[in-house]
């Protein structure tokens, strides 16, 4: 009995090393791993960039007219365009992509999910934006 009580032990051990080691090299890619200030700019833009248990916040100064293209502008973001705008595949580094391991890179404006994309969305003072990387 207590021979596979340790086993059972041993494989939920197995198990969260597993785990954890998958979000540390998610994140080991990550252009940033700390909340980040960027540009200069007459308008400010939050971005919260969430994938598996890490957050990082980017306060983005610029003068764009929308959030995709205030994150082209630093790099934080690549995709590819389709029929219905931008897919997003990387964010700060970070990939997202459904064909390959069914995540995605969700957006969310004020914690509601968006009913557009980052591409289109214009930049509105005071709100916070979200990219999550979801499955």
């Amino acid at each position: 009995m207590v021979s596979v009580v340790l086993v059972i032990i041993c494989l939920f051990g197995i198990t969260a090393c597993d785990n954890s080691t998958e979000k540390a090299e998610l994140w080991e890619n990550a252009t940033y791993q700390t909340d980040t200030e960027l540009g200069k700019g007459e308008k400010t833009v939050v971005v919260e960039v969430k994938a598996e248990e890490k957050e990082v916040t980017f306060t983005i100064k610029t003068d764009k007219k929308t959030v995709g293209e205030a994150l082209f502008e630093h790099d934080l973001i690549s995709g590819d365009e389709g029929e219905f705008g931008l897919y997003i595949k990387t964010v700060n580094g970070i990939t997202a992509d459904y064909d390959v391991d069914k995540t995605y890179w969700a957006f969310y404006i004020d914690g509601e999910y968006a009913t557009e994309g980052v591409d289109t969305t214009e930049i509105t003072e005071g709100v916070t934006y979200q990219l999550v990387r979801s499955k």
